[in-house]
């Protein structure tokens, strides 16, 4: 998380031009802000000041070991992610880091692979179902762990129950108090980001939701929503369309229809009005005089009709 918003400010430079440009589609966003509003509380006044204390009283060298332990556990689910995804090469590769620091770095205390500079793919689940083609994902905000979106949120939610923590260490008392050390350490790691958010954003919640999603479509190669998500809401309308194909359809199957009906009726009234002036027995040929002219003189609308349609 901590590498993805920084690389999210840097991209975007803390402008809010760049930010305006990649606004997301948020179909949530009532629920999203809600939640943003419960989870940014419960870190202001519990989770925030508690990974500062945290901060203050672990030395660096015991921080940076917790860190490396609990990435460690993640180049576990990386193994998984890969191997799902069929890429062989990367799960391999994630295996021998996880091998290496658990056998030579007392159990991932010290990251052994990556002072080799190893590889570090760090693949969850959520980019393996991005590769499986769930390409367009909205935004969603996960209560207390923040910014996701629908198809990430499933990944950590599967990855949660069956994690490698528990694996490792249990559901006991050990899981639960290893858990809370990973959310104080994952915090302190992101204090002077957060804070620089604070100063800067004059709509924390689209600033992030926006650099989240940006950096998020980076990763995973994949562009930004600008409809309905690929597999929840779709199944509504039979899925498939996006809002622009519908409107497009919309939009060339009425003009078809009203040209139809206008353009004929206006033709009667203007050939009666010109027959009168004639004498009845030429009246055959010299009708057609003013019917030359009213083909001169209304060419312009059936034109336009037939641009519309064509567009």
């Amino acid at each position: 998380m901590k590498k993805l918003l920084t690389l999210t400010l840097l991209t975007i430079g803390l402008s809010g031009n760049a930010l305006a440009e990649s606004v997301a589609y948020d179909p949530y966003e009532g629920y999203n802000r809600f939640m943003f509003g419960v989870n940014d509380r419960i870190d202001r006044y519990f989770l925030a000041p508690a990974a500062r204390g945290y901060r203050t009283v672990t030395p660096k060298p015991v921080r940076s070991g917790i860190g490396n332990f609990f990435n460690n556990l993640r180049d576990i689910v990386s193994v998984g992610s890969n191997l799902l995804r069929l890429n062989i090469s990367k799960a391999s590769t994630d295996l021998v880091r996880v091998g290496i620091n658990t056998t030579f770095g007392f159990g991932g205390l010290i990251d052994i692979a990556g002072a080799a500079q190893m590889p570090n793919n760090k693949n969850t689940l959520g980019d393996t179902f991005a590769s499986w083609g769930w390409k367009n994902s909205n935004y969603f905000v996960y209560p207390l762990l923040g910014p996701s979106t629908v198809r990430d949120a499933l990944g950590n939610t599967i990855v949660s129950v069956y994690s490698p923590e528990k694996f490792a260490l249990g559901n006991g008392a050990g899981y639960w108090a290893a858990t809370g050390v990973k959310a104080l350490d994952t915090r302190a790691n992101l204090l002077e980001l957060t804070d620089g958010v604070n100063q800067v954003a004059l709509d924390r919640y689209a600033f992030i939701r926006d650099a989240y999603m940006s950096a998020r479509a980076k990763q995973t190669g994949t562009t930004l929503p600008g409809s309905e998500d690929d597999y929840v809401p779709s199944f509504e309308e039979g899925g498939g369309n996006t809002g622009s194909e519908s409107a497009t359809s919309a939009a060339t199957g009425q003009p078809a229809a009203e040209p139809a009906t206008a353009a004929p009726p206006p033709a009667e009234p203007e050939a009666n009005s010109t027959a009168p002036a004639e004498a009845p027995a030429p009246a055959n040929t010299e009708p057609a005089a003013p019917a030359d002219q009213e083909n001169n003189s209304r060419p312009a609308p059936n034109t336009i009709h037939e641009e519309i349609l064509s567009r």
